[in-house]
């Protein structure tokens, strides 16, 4: 149960502050939702970072881990919101954003998430 709890606490705050950063980064004229792409980058960053300082120094315990990885990042980062903001960009005809978006999203979470990882070694 405990196990739990830390996920939903850590899931709550890594989903107000991705709110946060939409409502002050997207934009509808500016194509790109910068917001959640701002999240998901941050948000690969920040996993890579915790699971290879977790890796490496074992100081971060199977909860906190649960807490900050699981927890924080999966509800700061979002598939969903992802993929329907892709599906607004495809369906307004905006193939050069959605390409752009789509690549550096990709590109760019897998880069954040190994630099992560790199970082604390």
């Amino acid at each position: 149960m405990k196990q739990l709890v830390l996920v939903f606490v850590g899931g709550g705050f890594g989903s107000m502050l991705r709110f946060a950063l939409g409502k002050f980064l997207n934009n509808s004229q500016n194509g790109i939702p910068y917001g959640t792409f701002a999240a998901n980058i941050i948000g690969s960053l920040l996993i890579g970072l915790i699971l290879g300082f977790a890796a490496k120094n074992d100081t971060l315990s199977s909860n906190q881990t649960l807490l900050l990885a699981t927890g924080f990042c999966g509800g700061f980062t979002t598939f969903s919101t992802f993929a329907y903001e892709n599906h607004v960009l495809l369906k307004s005809g905006d193939f050069t954003s959605f390409a752009i978006y789509t690549i550096a999203s990709f590109v760019l979470g897998f880069l954040a998430v190994f630099s992560g990882i790199y970082l604390t070694k």
